[in-house]
């Protein structure tokens, strides 16, 4: 299906073709880029992308949006005022024309892994489009959103953001019909000092629901009620909440872990669910129970969603168990905040053979960082992990308030605890590895899977 013609997009973004093109598709990468994308050159702090157009062409774009003609290229190019703006005319435009049923998901953690939930719970009720990796930026959701198909029944988008307005300014564009918060918790404290900041900085994505829209806010959260008055203050039409405590609309009943997987049962607005998720962890099981009542709201068949939920599986660097050379790696490299880390270390907990964590540094933490850092000698402790290895300048908190026999080795950085890591494993070890995408803790997974 053509998803932009030259004329719609003229239309969209008051921009002139030098040539007609039609592209069912986006990209904003060339390494990414499909045959048959319109290339969009945005203008980074570091890189141009109209120094990339004659790439994408190479690459078999079949234009390229841009705010400056590029000379010495063949292919039709949309010349726009700014190609960010650009972007965005076009997310408006195609969320205008789309009669699909919309959620957007944010959170300090678990927002990509919801969003993937919520795919595959939608998808068996009808054709359902996710934005694509973790695209919940500035660029991120409206090159998701100019990127949703016409034809769409469902569509699911992750809403991110490290500053206040930034979750106002990209909700505005998406206006969903229904807007869930997945947890609070201690991240990006360096700009916000406390969580309360947090909360009402999530709490802006209520502000762009769309007449009748309905709020999901998490009620295990110590701060369910700030985020409860929050959706008040802005009209919903619909509050409900997830989670264990007495009361939740969508509760969670039960979850037993089998492997790499769980049996979940739980109450759905009235609705009993027992269902087999292909991923463990009591943090799957709480985005579980909150995508069941997102398909609840939106009118949806919860049991068939449910059914459905078996075929989900964890994503790299968020959950994914790696088995390697008779050790199994639990893969939990792409981000971490005291929230996640609790979350992962439970999961550990869980496993069999020896357990071993490899953590590095929760970035953007603020003056807390230190604590926060040394605080999770606790869930280490509780959950009976056998040796800790610890990579950056934070994580020397953690090792120092760690009891001698649970050191494994210590390095400033994950290069550098490599060798200390691979040295140590033995067959059946289970392997949880770690931190903010930053502390670059997927150098040790690569280094596993040599």
């Amino acid at each position: 299906m053509t998803l932009w013609t030259h004329l719609k997009a003229e239309a969209a973004t008051l921009g002139k073709a030098s040539a007609p093109f039609g592209t069912g598709g986006l990209s904003i990468d060339t390494r990414t880029l499909k045959p048959g994308d319109l290339f969009v050159a945005l203008k980074g702090d570091a890189r141009d992308g109209h120094d990339f157009v004659e790439a994408a062409f190479a690459a078999g774009a079949v234009a390229a949006l841009v705010s400056r003609a590029v000379e010495g290229v063949s292919g039709p190019q949309l010349l726009v005022a700014h190609t960010q703006r650009g972007l965005e005319d076009l997310a408006r435009a195609s969320r205008a024309r789309s009669n699909a049923k919309v959620i957007a998901v944010t959170g300090s953690a678990g927002k990509t892994t919801t969003k993937e939930i919520l795919r595959v719970a939608f998808d068996v009720l009808g054709r359902t489009y996710a934005s694509a990796a973790s695209h919940n930026n500035h660029w991120g959701v409206p090159l998701s959103l100019a990127s949703f198909p016409r034809d769409a029944e469902y569509g699911v988008f992750e809403v991110g953001m490290n500053h206040f307005g930034e979750i106002r300014a990209l909700v505005d564009m998406v206006r969903p019909h229904f807007a869930l918060i997945t947890t609070i918790a201690p991240a990006h404290l360096e700009f916000f000092g406390n969580c309360e900041s947090i909360a009402d900085a999530k709490s802006e994505i209520f502000e762009g629901l769309a007449p009748g829209g309905s709020a999901l806010i998490p009620s295990d959260s110590p701060y369910a009620e700030r985020l409860a008055a929050r959706a008040r203050q802005t009209r919903v039409a619909t509050l409900a909440r997830f989670g264990t405590a007495s009361g939740s609309e969508a509760r969670l009943l039960s979850h037993d872990n089998d492997g790499d997987g769980m049996r979940l049962k739980a109450d759905i607005f009235g609705t009993m669910v027992d269902c087999k998720v292909g991923a463990p962890g009591a943090h799957i099981a709480a985005n579980v129970v909150a995508a069941l009542a997102a398909v609840h709201l939106a009118g949806g068949d919860v049991l068939n969603a449910a059914a459905a939920l078996k075929n989900f599986t964890a994503l790299k660097g968020r959950g994914a168990r790696i088995e390697l050379k008779g050790l199994t790696v639990i893969d939990e490299s792409y981000n971490a905040n005291p929230a996640s880390m609790a979350a992962a270390l439970a999961l550990l907990g869980d496993s069999k053979g020896r357990k071993i964590a490899v953590l590095g540094d929760m970035l953007e933490m603020g003056e807390s960082g230190i604590a926060h850092h040394a605080g999770l000698a606790a869930p280490i402790e509780t959950n009976k992990v056998d040796l800790v290895f610890a990579a950056g300048t934070q994580m020397r908190a953690l090792w120092e308030a760690l009891p001698e026999s649970r050191r494994g080795a210590y390095a400033e950085t994950a290069a550098l605890l490599t060798p200390l890591v691979t040295a140590a494993l033995q067959p059946g070890d289970t392997i949880l590895i770690k931190g903010s995408n930053g502390s670059r803790m997927s150098l040790i997974l690569d280094a596993l899977k040599v």
